[in-house]
């Protein structure tokens, strides 16, 4: 096998997150091809060529999977990279997923232990509560675009104006947005020049309450008159209510999402969401479950993993804007979350007090530092780490506690094994697993996981 070739083959599975395994027959090994489902013949050259599985890179989809039984339901599936599995039965996007969850945690899990499977999504579609949608163009100095990137490109922007994940409320709003900008010739901003003006839009709904925060992000390198635009967007005909419009300035070098300084053209800059009977406050770069009902799911599973807390003292580290700490409160003692990030804090202590809970505290700091710093003891750890897990460092203190139970949220479920080798080295087993299906036609997967202490 050499790299450039190109092969024909069937993919016999997919692995965590989307690698497909394709069995070369000519070759006698396998070869890695992502964006793929179960099923599909495919053609793919060659990228890496390593002994016992090489890497390939998909070049054409040629006969469809026994397993796509359904059409799309956007205009720029396959090519969008927002999605994967449309066109699978949604029953059989959570067999693979808890295929995948099982057979990750099977690798490492070193005693028996119960897989509850994978909890389905409420909503299969009209799902995310936020998007960030990238100005750009479909192919070079092509007219101007606005939505998700194509499959494997950092460049090419296809506008998602009929995007199933989000609320139709967001397409409008889209669609608006890019009629405005694009009537004028606005220029959008050029990653490797560094020029150029419009670089995202971020859009943030709340399913329980329709409250929806538009926010555009710019460089500071143009300047235009928005107050066409604001009267635009609130002439749009929704289901929901607008109850702000921002806009961002970015001049960041990097691809990321950021304020340097953020102007409120209509409204204040948050909105409110209900989850599980609580209201929380979010802001623009808030932390919050991008799916609001499959958030229900995953908080319901958590709070009956972590059993009977009455008086007792909860640790919730890497607690975002707080809304697990608040659900396990009325149950608890006492919470103490602790977060790095200083307004995902402020937000957390503000939903408490407005959804009546004395018993949360929230501290801004690296978890690894404040551990030192806190006096009580925690009886009960949740531990919900970034998309990379928990920081070598920072594991072995959470774990010196000695707690006899400990619940592990994981959106990146190969990040949660590694992370379970030093746990189980330190006494734990696993007693039970769930997965939760936050991303319904996407390959992403919440774990929950369930450890308690031997020899108690």
């Amino acid at each position: 096998m050499k790299k450039g070739q190109v092969f024909e083959g069937i993919i016999e599975k997919v692995e965590f997150p989307n690698k497909g395994l394709v069995w070369v027959h000519e070759e006698e090994q396998y070869v890695t091809v992502k964006n793929g489902i179960p099923g599909q013949k495919v053609r793919f050259v060659v990228n890496k060529f390593k002994k016992g599985c090489g890497e390939g890179r998909l070049l054409e989809v040629l006969d469809k999977s026994p397993l796509e039984v359904r059409d799309p339901a956007c205009s720029i599936f396959p090519f969008c990279g927002g999605c994967m599995y449309q066109t699978m039965a949604y029953g059989e996007q959570l067999k693979m997923k808890a295929c995948q969850v099982k057979e990750l945690m099977d690798g490492v899990v070193d005693a028996e232990y119960l897989f509850e499977g994978l909890k389905e999504s409420p909503q299969e579609f009209g799902y995310r509560n936020k998007m960030e949608f990238s100005f750009g163009d479909e192919y070079k100095d092509g007219p101007l675009t606005l939505g998700l990137h194509k499959k494997g490109s950092t460049y090419d922007v296809l506008t998602a104006g009929d995007c199933k994940l989000v609320h139709s409320d967001m397409n409008r709003i889209l669609l608006c947005t890019l009629k405005f900008f694009g009537e004028r010739g606005v220029t959008y901003y050029k990653k490797m020049q560094h020029t150029g003006y419009l670089r995202h839009l971020l859009l943030r709904r709340g399913d329980a309450t329709g409250e929806i925060l538009i926010c555009l992000v710019t460089t500071s390198q143009e300047e235009y008159n928005l107050e066409p635009l604001k009267k635009e967007l609130l002439n749009q005909e929704l289901e929901g209510n607008v109850v702000g419009i921002l806009h961002i300035i970015n001049d960041s070098l990097s691809d990321v999402v950021k304020s340097d300084e953020t102007r409120i053209l209509f409204g204040r800059d948050y909105f409110y969401e209900r989850i599980l009977g609580m209201e929380f406050k979010i802001t623009p770069f808030s932390f919050f479950q991008p799916n609001s009902r499959g958030a229900e799911v995953l908080y319901r599973t958590v709070r009956e993993y972590i059993g009977d807390i009455k008086n007792m003292t909860v640790f919730d580290l890497f607690s975002g804007t707080g809304t697990i700490a608040q659900v396990l409160a009325p149950g608890a003692k006492q919470v103490i979350g602790v977060e790095i990030i200083e307004e995902a804090v402020e937000a957390a202590r503000e939903n408490a007090a407005r959804n009546g809970l004395d018993n949360c505290k929230f501290i801004a700091g690296d978890v690894f530092k404040v551990l030192d710093e806190i006096d009580e003891k925690p009886d009960v750890i949740v531990l919900d780490p970034p998309r990379d897990g928990i920081h070598p460092k920072a594991l072995p203190k959470i774990l010196d506690y000695g707690v006899k139970n400990i619940v592990y949220i994981s959106c990146k479920v190969t990040s949660l094994v590694r992370d379970l080798e030093m746990i189980q080295g330190r006494g734990y087993e696993v007693v039970k697993c769930a997965g939760v299906d936050q991303f319904p036609m996407t390959v992403h997967v919440e774990t929950v996981v369930r450890l308690q202490r031997k020899h108690i």
